[in-house]
């Protein structure tokens, strides 16, 4: 079984909106926190949202105003959405959600990066075109 899936992915045009949405099932991601990474054609994967397991964000500079990270806990699963608004060209690429099972610490949190995440998705393809 996947432990995390993407939905929501698709083409739209510069400025258009799409909701990216992550789903796990059971509470293993629940203590420690969730990410959305990027990779666009050609490029390294690289973060671009993190949450926290008390609900705590964070951007990368390239997305800061225009996306926004959420989290919801119902019938045993796990929701991680990205709200990606004001889409640029630049943000096309695979987005894919990875998790951290069990708990971690905030100050682990702080210091992870993408190796510390053993859990990824399958990867949702979006493309912003002008």
């Amino acid at each position: 079984q996947v432990p995390l899936v993407e939905s929501g992915g698709g083409s739209v045009q510069t400025g258009g909106t799409l909701k990216l949405t992550c789903t796990a099932s059971g509470s293993r991601f629940n203590s420690c926190g969730v990410a959305w990474f990027r990779q666009a054609p050609g490029k390294e994967r690289h973060v671009v949202s993190t949450i926290y397991a008390d609900g705590t964000p964070a951007y990368s500079d390239s997305v800061k105003g225009r996306f926004r990270i959420s989290q919801d806990y119902a019938d045993n699963t796990l929701y991680i959405y990205l709200q990606m608004n004001n889409l640029k060209v630049d943000d096309t690429g695979v987005y894919y959600c990875a998790g951290i099972e069990g708990y971690c610490s905030s100050s682990y949190w702080n210091n992870v990066d993408e190796d510390d995440f053993k859990y990824w998705g399958q990867g949702t393809q979006v493309t912003v075109s002008s």
